[in-house]
């Protein structure tokens, strides 16, 4: 280790603590477990093809799901809900079903797609891809709903103080 690899550290992760990041509740589903989770990581990563990279903590059930699943739904929720946010991001799966406390229908592919959210989009998992504490799934999009604008969104200021349903 160099000696100013401390000083790196630390300005990344200073850096990181003060972006506002919009949250995203992903869903997935397999012929017997529906499953979603608030996540974090996430970007668009080409324009042409269209691609989108989601990050599953490995210690949550969405991934574990998910490693069976052909597709995730990836959607964006307006800040006049974050209690949907709030629910995805603080309960866990293992424990309680999510789906029986907010409204949603099958999407796509088998997806579920939550009533609540301001846009959502369905994708094909490309790949998934090792990346230290979670792992990317590389989606193609294949179906989705947008409105013309958004409204103001949950990002990660809205929910900083929740208590994760696993830690990541």
């Amino acid at each position: 280790m160099s000696s100013d690899q401390p000083g790196r550290v630390a300005a990344f992760e200073q850096i990181a603590a003060l972006l506002d990041y919009p949250m995203y509740v992903v869903t997935t589903g397999t012929d017997d477990q529906l499953s979603g989770c608030l996540v974090g990581f996430t970007s668009q990563v080409s324009i042409s093809p269209q691609r989108f990279l989601v990050g599953l903590s490995k210690r949550n059930r969405t991934y574990r799901v998910a490693r069976d699943a052909g597709h995730l739904g990836v959607h964006l929720i307006p800040r006049r809900h974050r209690d949907l946010a709030r629910l995805f991001g603080s309960e866990t799966g293992d424990d309680v079903d999510k789906f029986a406390h907010c409204g949603w229908r099958p999407g796509p592919h088998g997806v579920p797609v939550l009533a609540d959210a301001a846009g959502w989009f369905i994708g094909t998992i490309l790949g998934r891809h090792d990346l230290g504490d979670h792992v990317g799934h590389l989606l193609e999009p294949v179906a989705g709903e947008a409105p013309q604008r958004f409204e103001q969104l949950v990002t990660f200021a809205d929910v900083r103080d929740l208590e994760p349903g696993h830690e990541a």
